[in-house]
C-alpha cells in the first residue's frame, strides 16, 4: 500500500497559520492519511540576526499539527533560502538526499503546498519533488494580483488549486489564473480559530503587559517599506508620524505602535516625539506576535496602515474600523511597474478611507462592482505577455474610467509602451529617451565588462 507525505513550506507565522486554518478544515483530508512534514524557511536578508518563527507566540500550537519540523536553511546551509535552486541535472539526487534525511520512504507519494511558487525557495522545492502535486497558498493581499514569473511547465501542470483567505468578499484572485488554476477559500471560522489559539498564548508576555495596562484604542501598523526600497528610512519614519497624528485628530489618546521586526529603534523615537508633541500616550509593542493578538487582547476602535494586510484583517475578521495613510505616495514609488505590491496597494487605496483626508475609518465589506475591472487591468498592464486575454477589456476600463482614476494607478508611460489608451505624444517621447538611455547603459555594461576580461588575459 502507497503511504502518503505533505510537506509544507512556510516563512511566516501568518502564512502557518492560514495553512492551519486549511488543515482544520480539512482542505489537506483526513489527518491520518498523511505523513505531515512542516518546513519553515526564514528568508530574512540574514537568516542568523533575524527573528526566528518558532521565537514567535503561538508556533508551538500551529506546529503540533504536523509530524515532525524541519529547517529548510539547514537542509540548504551554506545557501540562502531566497537565491538557492536546484541545477536541472541535480534535482534526482536532491530529492533522494531529502527523502533520506527527512524520514520520507522511498515509495511514498508525495504532495507539496507552497507559497510564492513563481520563486524559491517554493520553486526550488517544487523542482525538487518532481512527481508531486503542488498546492499553492496566498496568506495576503497579494492573491489578488497577477503571477510574479512565468513558470515552467513542468511546474504550472502540477498545480492543484490555490488556497487563499476571503479577505475582500467577492473578489477572485488573478494570481496563477493564467494555469487554470482554481481558487478555493479557507473559511473564515477556521482561520479566527486559529487566530485565536495564537493570541491565547501572548496573554502572558511581560512585554505585552504594559499595553494591556495603556487600553490603547488605536492601532499603528508599520510595514517597514525603507527595507524593500521603496521609501528612503527618513519618509518610512514621517509615514508612522502621519499615521499618529491622523488617529489624534480623529480623537484617540492612547495608542501603540507596532513596528516591523526588523525597524530601526529611531522609528519609535520618532514617534514618542510626536506622541508628546499631540498629546497621547503611546506604547510601542516590539514583541514576537501577530497584529492580530493586539486585536483580539485589545478590543481597538480603529486599525491605521498604509497597505498591510493585517488592516484588512483586523476589519474581516474583528470587526474593527481602519484607515489608510500614504498609499498614493507609495504606490508613485513603486518600481517596476510590475511590482508584486501594486494589487495590494490598489485595493487598499480604492476601498480604505483616507484618514488625513478626513474620511470616516470604516470596515471593509463584499468588494465593489468597480474593484475587479480595476484590479484586472492593473494586472494587464504589470504582466501583459502572460494575461494577453485582458488587453481588450483593459483598453475598453480605460477608455470609460481613465480621467476618473488617480494618476498613479497607470503612469503614462506605461500606457504608451502598451498602447493603450490615455497615452500622449509628449508621454511617446519620454519613452523613446528612456530606451535610448536604457541601451546606452547596457553598451556601456558590456563595454566595461569587455576591458575587464581583457585587462584579467
Amino acid at each position: 500500500m502507497l503511504h502518503k507525505t505533505q510537506i509544507f513550506q512556510v516563512s511566516t507565522l501568518y502564512g502557518a497559520a492560514t495553512l492551519a486554518a486549511a488543515l482544520d478544515a480539512g482542505l489537506f483530508g483526513p489527518r491520518d492519511e498523511a505523513r505531515r512534514i512542516l518546513l519553515v524557511s526564514n528568508n530574512a536578508a540574514i537568516p542568523e540576526t533575524a527573528l526566528r518563527l518558532d521565537e514567535m507566540h503561538g508556533y508551538e500550537r500551529l506546529a503540533d499539527r504536523f509530524d515532525s519540523v524541519v529547517s529548510w536553511n539547514e537542509a540548504i546551509s551554506p545557501h540562502h533560502p531566497s537565491t538557492w535552486g536546484p541545477r536541472g541535472n541535480d534535482t534526482a539526487m536532491w530529492q533522494k538526499a531529502f527523502r533520506l534525511a527527512w524520514g520520507i520512504d522511498t515509495r511514498d507519494l508525495i504532495e507539496i503546498a507552497v507559497e510564492s511558487v513563481q520563486v524559491n525557495p517554493a520553486r526550488g522545492l517544487a523542482a525538487i519533488f518532481s512527481e508531486s502535486a503542488i498546492h499553492v497558498y496566498a496568506d495576503g493581499l497579494m492573491s489578488y494580483g497577477p503571477t510574479r514569473e512565468k513558470l515552467p511547465l513542468t511546474i504550472a501542470c502540477r498545480i492543484q488549486r490555490l488556497l487563499h483567505l476571503d479577505l475582500v468578499p467577492g473578489m477572485k484572485p488573478l494570481l496563477l489564473s493564467e494555469y487554470g488554476v482554481g481558487p478555493v477559500i479557507v473559511p473564515d471560522e477556521a482561520f479566527r480559530r486559529v487566530l485565536d489559539q495564537i493570541s491565547q498564548d501572548a496573554a502572558d508576555d511581560p512585554q505585552f503587559a504594559p499595553v494591556l495596562t495603556e487600553e490603547p484604542t488605536a492601532v499603528l501598523l508599520g510595514q517597514y517599506l525603507a527595507a524593500i526600497n521603496i521609501l528612503s528610512p527618513a519618509e518610512e519614519e514621517d509615514l508612522h508620524v502621519r499615521m499618529l497624528t491622523g488617529a489624534a485628530r480623529a480623537g484617540h489618546r492612547s495608542v501603540v505602535f507596532k513596528p516591523h521586526p526588523t525597524a530601526p529603534a529611531s522609528y519609535s523615537a520618532a514617534l514618542s516625539k510626536a506622541a508628546a508633541d499631540a498629546g497621547v500616550r503611546l506604547t510601542v509593542l516590539d514583541a514576537p506576535l501577530l497584529a492580530e493578538t493586539l486585536y483580539h487582547h485589545c478590543r481597538p476602535e480603529l486599525v491605521v496602515g498604509c497597505f498591510s494586510t493585517a488592516m484588512v484583517t483586523a476589519s474581516a475578521y474583528y470587526g474593527v474600523p481602519i484607515a489608510r495613510v500614504g498609499t498614493a505616495l507609495v504606490m508613485e514609488r513603486l518600481k517596476p511597474y510590475a511590482n508584486s505590491n501594486r494589487v495590494p496597494l490598489a485595493v487598499v487605496d480604492h476601498l480604505v478611507p483616507d484618514l488625513e483626508r478626513g474620511q470616516t475609518p470604516a470596515l471593509v465589506g463584499a468588494a465593489p462592482e468597480t474593484l475587479s475591472p480595476l484590479v484586472r487591468a492593473i494586472g494587464f498592464c504589470m504582466q501583459p505577455k502572460t494575461y494577453t486575454e485582458l488587453r481588450e477589456s483593459t483598453a475598453t476600463w480605460l477608455q470609460s474610467n481613465l480621467d476618473g482614476s488617480p494618476g498613479y494607478y497607470f503612469p503614462e508611460l506605461r500606457l504608451t509602451e502598451l498602447g493603450l489608451p490615455g497615452s500622449r505624444p509628449g508621454a511617446r517621447a519620454k519613452l523613446q529617451v528612456s530606451r535610448a538611455k536604457r541601451v546606452v547603459r547596457r553598451a556601456v555594461r558590456r563595454g566595461a565588462r569587455k576591458t575587464r576580461a581583457e585587462d584579467r588575459s
